[in-house]
């Protein structure tokens, strides 16, 4: 290990350096007035590790005004001492300084240290090693010492990249989806309601400046959530119910700046790790950091903030009116779609945005892809939400939309299309144990999330007067802005050129990949899909829409179905019927074919036994169920007759390794009365997505 000191005269700090490399050689930034170590025509290929001692005296960096800001947004996002949380770190500057105020504001409770005396109570960070680099291992273990040198315990995790590591254009967005992935396994593990990361306003101001290039409209401008829900595909049951596991990802850093990081860092004396990615020119945000590194003076800095305050405000009010619209006109059903009661929502008195929001939170609800709708899906779907009475049907974002039956066009129904392609990133089929939990801290973040509710209901946007750039594209939203003072001449033009120079490398970019793009073949589709096999006693969660599971037993109802004679005193003692073997049987889960219908209605017309028993089969003695069989198939016709035939795709059926139908329990369809099974409604992403706040 190579080792160096560095004197950055800017700022007159000493850099103690540690790094990962075959060469002694350290690079400066000479507009940077932080402290870098490397430019970014000359990237190291490892991280380097800092350690920065002011030349002056640490104390002069007022600690107490950090603690006293971040205190209040911990406040604000409702979480208090005694809440368990957990950290995401990477050993930046930036969740460095998140360890230490986190560490100061946990002991500051009544909570102090655990019973070891070395950790910090109800305090967990999480570090992910993406594997991406030979010296990752090293530097994450070192990161961990550094972090439970502060009183924090730790857990490094390394990223398992089953279908091999991605590809240089996919990087950033790979290791982003794989890390919060591990984060939310690891909260879940150690029953861990809050995730805190680190970013801050200059992340805010990147981000700003990445969407505008790409013609954003007002909710995009408005960045990143303050809080926000996260849901997984892991599922507990708690209270006798099945309830989605979900983590509450908090940014407690949104007001503090880049600088604010590094003298956290300095005033607690504190060391951290400078990623060298970050500096490469290749990804988007590394082009915009560098070039608003030279722009952000502090009128620039503050005007663009401002800005997207003004965009944040817009979007709490437009996220106001859509949770208002679907409590007023949204049922959703058991088997998995929505009903719209045009009527109620009156789509000619809503602005064209909070429409356009409320349509794409009913389609990612009921399809659970959670990709925005935008261009031409956009206008489509609004054209046919304003056209009262519906007439025509409509597929769109994994949804099929028509008229619902009986309605005269006045209500709309919503069901998920079974002819879409899935979801690339989802986890379609995902089988968990169905133990209840001994705590069940889906409470406390109910509580948590109520508390931070409580606080922002006094920052609500009571009406579009106080909304801003409605229904406005990036550029639209800048002329506004300048038009309404909120930014200097000077800034609108600096804008306007960081866009321009991020459009230039955008297309080229896009056209680059168009040339090398190939036709791909034989896409996975919904109705295609068959899941793995499923044991009995096991739960499944299909299509991140059903909890599905079943069992054997030889505890059997006589009284199935009412008004119709059926003994079943034939299955009494040891007996079993022919469609159960213990050993051998599991089950598989697919949606619904035209096919599973006929075999219903084949089944209504066997003939029964006069003594309504079953026959043994001749050679091997046990029993048949054909009497079950057809009036278990009747019933279940009934009850199909009040799902409208555009939802009835999407119903998941068992079947078993032949094929052969076992079970439709969202109709009380089953083949065989010693078999128990359930298929619950319940999206992995509630209706709405769940509790975000942009305060």
């Amino acid at each position: 290990m190579a080792r160096g000191l560095v004197l950055c005269s800017q700022t007159r700090t000493i850099a103690k350096l540690s790094f990962f490399l075959p060469y002694p050689k350290l690079w400066f930034k000479p507009h940077c007035h932080h402290h870098p170590c490397y430019g970014p025509q000359n990237i190291p290929s490892a991280r380097v590790f800092c350690h920065c001692v002011s030349s002056q005296t640490l104390n002069l960096v007022d600690m107490a005004k950090y603690n006293e800001a971040f205190s209040r947004r911990m406040a604000m996002a409702g979480i208090k001492h005694h809440n368990r949380i957990a950290l995401g770190v990477s050993g930046g500057p930036d969740s460095m300084a998140l360890c230490v105020l986190a560490a100061s504001w946990k002991t500051e409770g009544l909570y102090g240290f655990d019973n070891s005396g070395k950790f910090i109570d109800g305090l967990f960070a999480i570090i992910v090693d993406h594997g991406l680099r030979s010296e990752s291992k090293d530097e994450a273990s070192l990161v961990g010492n550094r972090v439970s040198e502060m009183g924090i315990r730790c857990k490094i995790v390394r990223c398992d990249w089953l279908n091999g590591k991605p590809k240089q254009g996919h990087l950033q967005e790979s290791a982003r989806d794989m890390r919060y992935k591990i984060f939310q396994d690891v909260c879940m593990q150690n029953q861990i309601s809050v995730l805190l990361v680190a970013h801050h306003a200059d992340d805010q101001a990147e981000l700003f400046i990445l969407r505008s290039s790409r013609d954003s409209g007002v909710l995009g401008l408005a960045g990143m959530a303050f809080t926000s829900q996260v849901f997984s595909s892991h599922t507990n049951f708690c209270n006798n119910d099945w309830k989605n596991h979900s983590v509450l990802l908090v940014r407690p850093l949104l007001d503090f700046s880049k600088e604010d990081m590094y003298k956290i860092c300095q005033g607690s004396n504190r060391g951290w790790v400078e990623d060298p990615t970050n500096r490469s020119p290749l990804f988007a945000r590394n082009r915009i950091r560098a070039s608003l590194g030279n722009l952000l003076s502090g009128t620039f800095n503050s005007e663009l903030q401002a800005v997207i305050s003004v965009c944040r405000r817009t979007r709490i009010y437009v996220d106001q009116i859509c949770n208002s619209l679907i409590k007023q006109s949204i049922t959703v059903m058991d088997q998995g779609f929505a009903v719209i009661n045009l009527k109620t929502l009156n789509p000619s008195k809503i602005e064209d945005i909070c429409l356009s929001k409320f349509i794409t939170l009913v389609l990612q609800f009921v399809s659970q892809r959670q990709r925005p709708i935008r261009g031409s899906t956009s206008k489509l779907l609004l054209q046919y939400i304003r056209t009262i009475p519906c007439k025509t049907s409509l597929t769109a974002a994994g949804c099929y939309i028509c008229p619902a039956p009986g309605s005269k066009g006045f209500k709309a129904l919503v069901c998920c299309s079974v002819d879409c392609p899935l979801p690339s990133n989802a986890e379609s089929f995902h089988t968990f144990s169905n133990v209840e939990e001994e705590h069940c801290f889906s409470d406390e973040l109910e509580q948590i999330i109520a508390n931070g509710k409580s606080y922002s209901n006094n920052n609500l946007v009571t009406n579009s007067s106080q909304a801003q750039f409605l229904d406005m594209r990036s550029q639209s939203v800048l002329d506004e802005a300048r038009r309404l003072d909120v930014i200097s001449e000077s800034t609108h033009r600096n804008i306007i050129s960081l866009q321009r120079e991020e459009v230039s490398h955008f297309k080229s970019k896009t056209d680059e990949v168009a040339s090398g793009c190939e036709s791909k073949q034989g896409t996975e589709h919904i109705a295609a899909f068959l899941s793995e096999p499923l044991l009995p006693g096991q739960t499944c969660y299909f299509m991140n829409r059903f909890i599905i599971s079943w069992k054997l037993s030889k505890e059997i109802s006589s009284n199935w179905f009412r008004g119709e004679p059926l003994s079943l005193s034939y299955l009494e003692g040891d007996d079993h019927c022919c469609c159960v073997n213990e050993d051998e049987m599991v089950a598989k889960v697919r949606t619904t074919i035209d096919a599973d219908w006929l075999y219903l209605a084949k089944l209504t017309k066997l003939p029964h036994s006069d003594n309504f028993e079953a026959t043994r089969l001749p050679l091997t003695g046990k029993i048949t169920c054909s009497d079950y069989s057809r009036l278990s198939a009747k019933v279940a016709l009934k009850t199909l007759k009040s799902i409208p035939v555009a939802a009835r795709k999407s119903i998941p059926v068992l079947v078993d390794d032949h094929g052969r139908l076992l079970s439709i329990p969202s109709i009380g369809f089953k083949h065989c009365p010693c078999m128990k099974a359930s298929a619950v409604f319940k999206p992995r992403v509630p209706l709405g997505g769940g509790h975000s706040s942009f305060l």
